[in-house]
């Protein structure tokens, strides 16, 4: 590991729950994968696709069956007294006590906390300033998930956890809520992040891992893997014509597919040239291409993609 660049480093992470026999059940399945120094990683996968198992590893939760992690240049499970206090953790869901203030809440988190940053800053951040002496039962579900955040964020770790950081939230909620992990990450922290809302991470994340079946099928930046996917132009043809009259795949550089109505879909990774060709032909034959759309892929239809057929990536590391 560089420990002047990544502050976690994971290779070949296995686990396995139950026996080795045919009753056990691998949930990781051989995962490697690093996450620099103030980056925003993201980790996603349908249900059952192991990235609980995974971020539960990586917060020290449980050791591995096989492979290794390094967080912060430590075991994060057997040298949990040298991460802990360094890192935060925001899990899907809070326990809290429902009859105490958002203050007294956190004033006996704070307590447990190793060097906590005042209750007054950890409440301006997460914007509850103005709910500090209502009592937690009488929160919204956003509000709550904000002081989930700012109990993970009370020790200014190093490196913070965030499982579904935003549900129960509003859209403006969830929006104010992204500013305040943007500003976190600025602010140096690393965080990994595992969420279902692919805008989410589309819009946060600095890379990204997909997982599914146990395995990473997809990892990098978010452009670089939805550049790995299809772009779409779908148009209606004026009546008279059809998909057969149109230049040739090849020309195309395009897979056409027909549909009802006279509607085409062009499926293609050179997505100007494929519109330009479509146009120049359109011209020419002096036609008018209705309800004209063209669109780049987007993380949800790679994300799709993976979930119904896996990817080469899984089979190779399947193999």
């Amino acid at each position: 590991m560089n420990p002047t660049r990544d502050v976690i480093e994971v290779t070949d992470l296995r686990r396995r729950y139950g026996d080795k026999g045919p009753g056990g059940f691998d949930a990781v399945r051989g995962v490697s994968f690093s996450v620099a120094q103030g980056e925003l990683f993201a980790l996603l996968g349908t249900n059952g696709a192991g990235k609980t198992s995974t971020v539960e590893l990586l917060e020290g939760l449980a050791s591995p069956t096989a492979g290794s992690i390094r967080l912060l240049g430590h075991d994060p499970y057997h040298e949990r007294k040298r991460v802990r206090p360094r890192t935060g953790v925001m899990l899907q869901q809070g326990g809290f006590a429902s009859d105490l203030t958002v203050t007294e809440t956190l004033r006996m988190w704070s307590g447990c906390t190793t060097q906590p940053r005042p209750i007054t800053e950890a409440l301006t951040i997460v914007g509850l300033d103005d709910r500090a002496n209502v009592r937690v039962k009488n929160l919204s579900g956003g509000e709550k998930r904000r002081l989930d955040l700012a109990l993970a964020t009370l020790g200014n770790p190093e490196v913070l956890f965030l499982d579904e950081p935003t549900t129960g939230m509003d859209p403006q909620g969830r929006r104010e809520t992204w500013e305040i992990i943007r500003e976190l990450r600025d602010s140096g922290t690393t965080v990994v992040l595992t969420t279902h809302y692919l805008e989410e991470a589309e819009l946060l994340a600095d890379s990204l891992a997909i997982m599914n079946e146990g395995l990473i099928a997809a990892s990098g930046t978010v452009a670089g893997i939805v550049a790995a996917h299809p772009s779409m132009l779908t148009f209606r043809l004026p009546p008279g014509f059809s998909s057969a009259d149109l230049p040739s795949p090849q020309d195309l550089r395009a897979t056409v597919t027909s549909g009802k109505g006279n509607a085409v879909q062009l499926s293609t990774t050179e997505l100007q040239h494929t519109t330009t060709e479509a146009l120049l032909w359109a011209r020419h034959k002096g036609i008018e291409l209705a309800e004209l759309n063209a669109r780049s892929a987007s993380l949800e239809e790679a994300f799709m993609h993976i979930a119904r057929h896996g990817s080469m990536e899984t089979e190779a590391n399947r193999s």
